[in-house]
């Protein structure tokens, strides 16, 4: 049962990841379609295609590997100034022209097929040789009489709309899935209810972990409150949150305290002095403060023993987008400290270093996470679904900061282009100089290549430690 159960969790996130990757080159399609470009494919997956149906001049299709996607737009690179390019082709640009922001896989495939191949003079001519290729596939994209439907004769404004389709369409499905997991299902949080109470009070020194006789009996346990119960009021202070009472026992060590608790709907008076308590001083950081001597400090406080039960509440619609801000940001600084993460998870994969949970992690540790929340038979459906969904609105979150990391391939890279070529003719015309044209993105296909190849290792870096070392929540 768990076998079938981790398998379903493992195709809910590939069933996710491909309607991100499809909605996601939705975002190209559309906006490309309505400005007029020519779009001849559109495709979810890379490798070999294993169905497709052209609708128009556009083949719609799946491909075996849906780890990637792409649209394949006519004229994404302008012509060789001068006139158009030579006759040739190369096979690295069957994947670099499909579309700005194509599936990495493809990309290296095609880099591969490059490299592999004959080299024909100097190493800069060869650079030269694969810009001016990719002009020429670029070129054959566009059909006699339709150069007006070129991607690179947009306005710079309709390309950054094209290009930003994507990214903005993961963020909107980041959106609803969280709308769904906080208005929907509700989020985990403290009550003002007893989760448990202690049977007695052991030193915050001391190593033992059960009750003895010698031990006295914690005073919320000597009181007569039960795990259930809902607190009302302490001290004679109304109780709104846990931490209201937390701040009343705390300063009432030795002083007897009036407690009402809410108990199967009536209401039922007590009172509990709380015990003189040794505990353990933590600095803001949650670290364990030490004194002169390398010990640990100690407070006296005021101890019932008492702990809260947590409840799932959900949340008004005003939470969700201070909530994808906040994974965006958090995507944003792992993005930002990418390398030594990536060291991190290489000492891990291939030497004796603990793995770090909070690191980041492959397609194929994302699936064994899911196969692991669907077999968690200790939470609730409900609980398991959500984690399902939020791990969904986690995926689209990293989608739409990746991508728009404004590098080539990635759409962040055109748009970054698109913006460059904005300010340089701006700049032109501000000092009386002829237009200077649009933004020549395939002169940095050398770049391309190289971001590529990085991507491609640290992905086979990440699988591998997701095998070898996998961050796991049992």
């Amino acid at each position: 049962m768990d076998v079938v159960l981790f398998i379903v969790g493992v195709l809910v996130i590939v069933v996710g990841l491909a309607v991100s990757i499809g909605l996601h080159e939705l975002g190209h399609l559309i906006p490309a379609k309505r400005f007029g470009v020519r779009v001849s494919q559109y495709m979810i997956g890379f490798g070999p295609t294993i169905w497709s149906r052209r609708k128009g001049e556009t083949e719609y299709g799946v491909k075996a590997i849906p780890l990637g996607g792409y649209i394949a737009m006519s004229g994404m690179y302008p012509p060789t100034p001068g006139g158009r390019p030579r006759n040739a082709t190369t096979s690295f640009l069957d994947a670099i022209v499909q579309e700005g922001g194509g599936s990495a896989g493809t990309l290296v495939e095609a880099a591969v097929e490059e490299a592999s191949g004959e080299s024909s003079g100097s190493k800069p001519g060869r650079v030269s040789s694969m810009i001016q290729d990719a002009r020429e596939q670029s070129a054959e994209t566009i059909l006699p009489g339709e150069d007006h439907r070129a991607f690179y004769r947009l306005p710079i404004g309709k390309r950054i709309v094209v290009m930003l389709g994507g990214p903005l369409m993961n963020l909107l499905l980041a959106i609803v899935a969280y709308a769904i997991v906080l208005c929907g299902f509700g989020v985990p949080q403290i009550s003002t209810t007893i989760g448990s109470v202690s049977e007695c009070v052991i030193d915050a020194s001391s190593t033992q972990t059960e009750c003895t006789d010698a031990d006295p009996a914690a005073p919320a346990a000597a009181a007569g409150i039960l795990p259930g119960d809902r607190l009302v009021s302490v001290g004679g202070v109304a109780v709104t949150s846990w931490d209201d009472s937390t701040a009343i026992i705390r300063e009432s060590a030795g002083d007897p305290l009036a407690i009402v608790v809410e108990r199967d709907g009536q209401e039922v008076a007590l009172t509990a002095t709380p015990l003189r308590s040794e505990r353990f001083v933590y600095d803001d950081a949650g670290q364990l403060v030490t004194g002169a001597d390398g010990e640990p400090e100690t407070v006296a406080v005021g101890f019932l023993g008492i702990s809260p039960a947590y409840e799932t509440v959900r949340q008004p619609v005003t939470a969700v987008l201070p909530a994808v801000w906040d994974n965006t940001v958090l995507v944003a600084k792992m993005i930002v400290t990418l390398p030594q993460r990536m060291v991190d998870v290489a000492n891990a994969a291939f030497g004796t270093e603990e793995r770090d949970p909070n690191g980041p992690i492959s397609v194929v540790g994302v699936g064994r996470l899911a196969g692991e929340i669907t077999t968690l038979h200790s939470a609730p459906v409900a609980d398991r679904v959500a984690s399902l969904v939020g791990m969904f609105a986690s995926l689209n979150v990293a989608l739409f900061v990746f991508n728009l990391v404004p590098l080539l391939p990635l759409d962040g890279g055109h748009i970054a282009g698109a913006l460059w070529e904005g300010l340089r003719r701006w700049w032109a015309k501000l000092r009386g100089k002829p237009d200077p044209g649009p933004f020549d993105a395939a002169r940095f296909i050398p770049v391309t290549m190289v971001v590529v190849a990085v991507l491609a290792v640290m992905s086979v870096i990440l699988i591998v430690a997701d095998i070898v070392r996998p961050i796991s929540l049992l």
